[in-house]
């Protein structure tokens, strides 16, 4: 049985991310009531369980500041988080695949897979609105633990920088849909470049340059 929770290693995230990208995607289909996506992302969540399940292995020792409930919630939110970003980004593309397919007159196989452009835009939208919910909710989280874990903790860690810049520009894209009419073409690009972002967060960043997000 678990003493911790189980996102302290790589394998146990990729897990988590599996169990993240499958209740995201559940949220998404019940929302739109569209189901021709769902074998496109159910793969990813395949994927990810499947090098879990491969490779996984149990480990002895854990440290004790990887125990709290606060650092679980953190992170379990954050890979929802990101699950949704995924989902989006995965979204833009095959609205951009679509549109391309449409406006060439090419109906082919990806015009009979996918959902129409309208549907796709209005699925984007609901995984940025999760994206953003979740995101803000994992940095809450983060500065409970992390106040709790060091005496003396600062907020200049360039990971935590980059998630609260990734969190912004994902209220950036509702406000700018709902606010200013930014929509079709555009906003998937734009969720598609916020996807990239995030991955340069999570990979560049937290490999080279972060502080204490390091230890997992």
């Amino acid at each position: 049985m678990f003493r911790h929770p189980p996102v302290t290693t790589i394998f146990e995230i990729f897990s988590v991310l599996a169990l993240a990208v499958t209740l995201t995607y559940f949220v998404i289909e019940l929302r739109s009531h569209r189901k021709e996506t769902g074998y496109f992302i159910l793969n990813i969540a395949f994927l990810f369980q499947l090098v879990s399940t491969i490779f996984i292995k149990n480990t002895p020792e854990v440290p004790e500041i990887l125990r709290s409930m606060f650092f679980g919630a953190h992170v379990s939110t954050a890979l929802t988080g990101y699950a949704a970003i995924t989902i989006a980004g995965a979204y833009g593309l095959m609205y951009l695949m679509l549109y391309h397919e449409m406006k060439a007159t090419r109906f082919g196989i990806i015009y009979k897979k996918l959902p129409t452009l309208e549907s796709l835009e209005r699925m984007t939208f609901t995984a940025l609105k999760l994206a953003f919910l979740l995101l803000g909710t994992a940095i809450v989280f983060g500065i409970i633990w992390l106040s709790h874990v060091y005496a003396d903790a600062h907020y200049s860690d360039p990971k935590l920088i980059g998630t609260v810049l990734v969190w912004l520009m994902y209220g950036f894209l509702i406000i700018a849909r709902k606010g200013f009419g930014i929509k079709g073409r555009q906003i998937m690009i734009l969720s598609i470049a916020g996807f990239l972002v995030s991955i340069f967060s999570m990979t560049i960043i937290n490999i080279f340059f972060s502080g204490f997000h390091k230890f997992y």
